[in-house]
């Protein structure tokens, strides 16, 4: 019989423990808000990150992480069609740390990218997000909400955002 109880509460245990981090994992799935700064050195809360409704890519990357870099490059090829044909946001967030965030500004200007460059120094957009290995990219939809994420880079991976971003405008499940 004492088996049996300490089994219950066991059981009744775990099962609360599940339904209170699916509970938080639904609220996780809007950008948290933290300050964080632009490349000019303004404090830029992420409660800003928005597009009129349209779809945003949110992509955490760093001037020492050669995935990242190729990531963002292979989109900015691309990156002025995806703005005619669905109105697509990009925020790239540098994880770069105080010591080599100056490198950011001057390695964006060279590469001509004219995505919306933010700046989390000291990683705490990073952590709040969940983030690991970098590159990783997050779509969110016209309502703010998280929808698609993906780490890592291989080309061709472009090609996956843009499907998740036409599937958004056109009012589709993402799955």
């Amino acid at each position: 019989m004492k088996k049996a109880s300490l089994l219950f509460i066991f059981l009744s245990v775990l099962v609360i423990t599940f339904a209170q981090s699916d509970d938080a994992s639904a609220k996780r799935k809007t950008i948290p808000q933290v300050n964080i700064k632009d490349v000019y050195g303004n404090v830029f809360n992420t409660a800003n990150i928005e597009n009129g409704g349209k779809p945003v890519i949110i992509d955490f990357w760093a001037t020492w992480c050669t995935p990242c870099k190729r990531e963002l490059d292979a989109i900015n090829d691309v990156f002025d069609d995806w703005v005619k044909e669905t109105g697509v946001k990009l925020y790239a967030i540098s994880v770069d740390d105080p010591r080599s965030s100056s490198l950011v500004k001057p390695y964006v200007d060279g590469k001509g990218w004219s995505y919306t460059i933010l700046l989390d120094q000291n990683s705490d957009l990073k952590r709040a997000m969940g983030v690991g290995p970098i590159p990783m990219t997050f779509v969110l939809n016209g309502k703010g909400e998280i929808v698609w994420s993906h780490t890592t880079f291989a080309q061709g991976n472009e090609n996956d955002i843009i499907e998740v971003i036409r599937k958004i405008v056109k009012g589709e499940a993402i799955k």
